[in-house]
């Protein structure tokens, strides 16, 4: 493929040397950059890529664009400039791997809390439906018959064009994906062909990122906004955010409620520890999750797939057999009755909805302890909110570290507990494995123990360095149990 080609549909400012020459390769990264590829420098956070623009054509570099022309410039490489190399990346990367995103139906799953269950459950209950299909998530990303740890909510374009590649050459007709408001303000997503877009809820987070909630939900309806007229746009109608997302999208509209009317209508009609029964679109529907959030998820994954295409007749006993997403509301029981649960809740907002799950279903003998922490390098102002929150909610609450990456934890921890109330009972338990393991020891049969903020990491970040940790493994060793023995965890 040419540069030319790969920049068909990039506005260039400025074309230095030949826009034919043959491009074998796209990136971003100078270190990466193979010979005969065509290099992106992007101004980043952290490192402006122009300094690296010298990098990246001693390593082989065929054509570089950038926003400003090198001082210097070699006389085999084609530079082209533009007004923003971030945005130009996007539809370069989808030119070069041959628009993947057309090739199937790309639906994106925005929102604060949701986005990993919805995306993944679609994923799951297509593939129930006989269909092959792809996920991009926080958990896993799936590329047809491969399936990969995921790295990043949503990927850097040239990483997320190539896995859609693969799915297409996969045979994969559909692809769900989690959209970030990252990513949508640093135009990761830029380029791509979206056939719906789902919103799920807008609550306090990334705040440290986007500096004002206002700019929060601006990056969120951006996505919407951007969605062409033949895509569908399906948001949560009891969401006071929801009809934000609808303002000016062209997409076709749909609405999803729990408590108005809408397109796509739910109502909980039991609740267990074991599940829910739900009243899907008029039928019943017996299903393994548990708490309200849950059931906004499943009414989402309902509505989307119908707006796909599929039969009322088919989705709903194929609902029915979908089970959770790891580490969200993953439960874990001892030998003498106690129950743990481990969720991804790093959120005021979703924390207080597994909390609220669980004060729904627990009787007045069972009772709540939470351990709970906040990450470093993150919004801090959630910090006491969350604290608060588990403090108010359960009978014990056990503040503890959670991935402190570059900030030191007693900081953190000493952050939640302003947010305390001291008549209420709590702990503050540096290591998050003895946090647990104190859960465990002041828990009686029939307690709950919620251990939320981590769901399915398997690692703490301290300092840049990763080490294993697991709060799924944490819980069964000071339950004394395997996870085989353990016949609600996967």
């Amino acid at each position: 493929m040419t540069v030319k080609e790969i920049l068909q549909e990039v506005g260039a400012a400025e074309i230095h040397g030949d826009a034919d020459t043959a491009i074998g390769s796209i990136g971003f990264d100078s270190r990466a950059t193979q010979p005969g590829g065509i290099f992106f420098a992007v101004p980043g956070t952290a490192a402006d890529g122009h300094r690296y623009i010298g990098q990246a054509v001693g390593n082989g570099a065929r054509a570089v664009v950038c926003e400003r022309m090198p001082d210097e410039m070699a006389p085999v490489v084609t530079y082209v400039r533009v007004e923003d190399s971030a945005a130009a990346l996007g539809p370069a990367a989808s030119a070069f791997y041959g628009h993947p995103s057309r090739k199937l139906k790309l639906v994106g799953v925005t929102g604060t809390n949701g986005k990993t269950t919805t995306a993944t459950l679609l994923c799951d209950l297509f593939e129930r439906l006989g269909y092959k299909a792809g996920l991009i998530s926080t958990v896993q990303y799936r590329t047809g018959s491969r399936r990969l740890d995921s790295t990043h909510t949503t990927p850097d374009p040239v990483r997320l064009n190539a896995m859609l590649a693969e799915m297409a050459a996969a045979g994969c007709g559909f692809c769900f994906m989690e959209v970030s408001s990252h990513s949508i303000v640093q135009n990761r997503i830029a380029g791509l062909g979206f056939a719906g877009g789902i919103f799920s809820n807008i609550t306090h987070d990334h705040l440290d990122y986007h500096g004002t909630f206002a700019e929060y939900i601006r990056a969120k309806k951006l996505f919407f906004d951007n969605l062409p007229a033949e895509a569908f746009a399906l948001v949560n109608a009891d969401d006071r955010n929801g009809q934000v997302m609808l303002q000016n999208t062209r997409a076709k509209k749909y609405t999803y409620s729990l408590r108005k009317k809408a397109d796509f209508n739910c109502k909980i009609l039991e609740t267990h520890f074991e599940g829910t029964l739900l009243s899907m679109d008029g039928a019943e529907l017996w299903t393994g999750f548990v708490g309200r959030f849950n059931a906004y998820n499943l009414l989402a994954v309902y509505g989307a797939a119908r707006l796909l295409g599929a039969e009322k007749e088919e989705v709903l006993p194929a609902m029915s057999a979908l089970g959770p997403v790891d580490g969200r509301f993953e439960a874990i029981r001892s030998g003498d009755g106690k129950t743990a649960i481990v969720d991804y809740a790093h959120t005021p907002d979703a924390l207080q909805n597994v909390i609220s799950a669980i004060n729904e279903i627990r009787t007045p003998e069972q009772r709540l302890i939470t351990v709970v922490g906040c990450g470093g390098n993150r919004d801090a102002a959630k910090r006491p909110i969350m604290a608060a929150i588990a403090a108010r909610e359960s009978d014990l609450a056990i503040l503890t570290s959670d991935n402190p990456r570059f900030e030191e934890p007693e900081a953190i921890l000493a952050d939640m507990e302003k947010g305390l109330d001291p008549t209420l009972h709590t702990l503050t338990i540096t290591d998050r494995g003895q946090a647990i393991g104190a859960a465990a020891a002041a828990a009686r049969p029939g307690d709950i123990i919620l251990v939320a903020g981590k769901g399915h990491e398997t690692y703490q970040d301290v300092c840049g360095v990763k080490t294993h940790f697991d709060d799924r493994r944490v819980v069964r060793k000071a339950f004394a149990v395997t996870e085989n023995n353990d016949r609600d965890t996967k």
